[in-house]
């Protein structure tokens, strides 16, 4: 009996420890099985986390490289002119309340956009007649297309019932007219900062004529249409009376004059074909004062009681073109640049407009690089020796011809010897 719980207790012994050396062979393994779970876990969140970093990382860099280009896309579109309501212009402008000029079509306001660009708004007759629609559209269809350095950048405009206007950039120095004649600003700049006006407001006319998608022929290059910058960096400005031209056609159709009397090439207002040199001569009209520092027809100087331009050709057939030079009261290191001027401007209002020079070549001879031919008398049709100028035209034969007679007649009167040498070297 006793041997037999002896053994039945030697048994169930053995039987525990069996028993539990497999409960803990088994909870081992299921904790080795958990670890590797929980390893597998972590690994996964690891490389999930990994993987969203990498997601991030790249979506930056995405972003880091659309940034420019939404920049870029957005700077394309601002170049556009757009158009504002009448209640934003209002605003920019605090209610109409600094006025800057006024003018034959409107009123120009001061103001300021949003984004702190300051600007100029032009608001025209609330009359929309004909010549002001023409203006409009004019402005729009013509500046509102092109960019450049030289010319007057059109923000946007506004064609509401109530407002019709148009949003410029604003130049702080205003025109180049006030700093020519009569007033506080006259004489206020140095001689070499007007030649540079010059030679840039060339620059901006070059680009119209010969550089844009479409020519565009402005019709009234004039001292108060030459805007200027804090620095004095010249913009062409208005172009209410400019038109586009397509670059085969070499002659535009125009319906009544144009341009302003002054700086209006002759056949502007005798009816004859039109092209770009129109503005060739209007600039050339512009060197002279520039170089006189004063209007081309001004009873108050001393130096001349008759039409500048002509004063200045009979002292250069004189070949005392030095004495342009020192009423205009350029100092000996301008001299050269002087003379230069004074030959081109003598080229730019030849009488034919084939014998007038190309921008590109007026720019050239203005900064130096292009050799100026001797100009021949631009004046020829002028009758008598004062400084009026006729209607009546005298041909290279000597007959007299009246605007009539050369509006049905041919548009090329008859240029003389010289002028005929030097055509193919002014003109390209």
């Amino acid at each position: 009996m006793s041997t037999a719980v002896a053994i039945i207790s030697s048994v169930s012994g053995t039987a525990a420890v069996v028993v539990m050396i497999a409960l803990i062979k088994r909870c081992l393994r299921f904790r080795k099985k958990m670890k590797k779970k929980m390893l597998h876990r972590i690994a996964k969140e690891a490389t999930e986390h990994h993987r969203k970093l990498e997601a991030q990382d790249a979506m930056d860099s995405v972003m880091i490289e659309i940034g420019p280009v939404e920049k870029f896309l957005n700077e394309i579109l601002s170049e556009k002119p757009m158009r504002f309501t009448s209640e934003q212009l209002a605003a920019c402008t605090r209610c109409y309340s600094s006025e800057l000029g006024s003018g034959g079509f409107g009123v120009v306001y001061r103001g300021e956009l949003p984004n702190g660009l300051q600007v100029a708004v032009k608001v025209l007759k609330v009359s929309m007649n004909k010549k002001v629609q023409e203006a409009f559209m004019a402005e729009i269809g013509t500046i509102g297309r092109t960019y450049h350095v030289h010319l007057v950048r059109l923000y946007g405009f506004c064609f509401d019932a109530d407002t019709k206007a148009l949003v410029y950039e604003f130049l702080e120095n205003g025109s180049l007219e006030k700093y020519l004649y009569d007033g506080e600003d006259r004489g206020r700049l140095e001689w070499r900062t007007l030649h540079d006006i010059a030679v840039g407001t060339a620059k901006g006319i070059r680009y119209l004529h010969e550089e844009c998608q479409q020519r565009i022929v402005h019709y009234d290059i004039k001292p108060a249409n030459i805007l200027l910058t804090a620095d004095f960096t010249p913009k062409v400005a208005d172009f209410g009376l400019a038109r586009l031209g397509e670059r085969e056609n070499t002659h535009m159709s125009l319906t009544g004059g144009r341009g302003t009397p002054g700086y209006a090439a002759p056949e502007l207002w005798m009816a004859l074909p039109a092209t770009e040199k129109c503005d060739v001569y209007s600039f050339g009209m512009v060197l002279f004062e520039i170089l006189g520092r004063r209007r081309n027809y001004d009873l108050a100087q001393a130096e001349s009681q008759e039409w500048f331009p002509k004063w200045v050709w009979d002292r250069y057939e004189q070949g005392d073109i030095e004495c342009v030079v020192s009423v205009a009261g350029i100092g000996e290191a301008d001299r050269v640049k002087a003379e230069m001027m004074c030959k081109v401007a003598l080229w730019c209002v030849q009488f034919q407009p084939s014998a007038r020079p190309t921008m590109s070549s007026v720019v050239r001879m203005l900064e130096g690089e292009m050799a100026i031919v001797p100009p021949v008398n631009p004046f020829h049709y002028i009758m008598g020796g004062g400084g009026s100028s006729s209607s009546m035209l005298t041909s290279s034969g000597g007959t007299t011809l009246s605007s009539s007679d050369t509006t049905r007649g041919s548009s090329e009167m008859a240029v003389s010897p010289p002028a005929k040498k030097s055509i193919d070297v002014m003109v390209e």
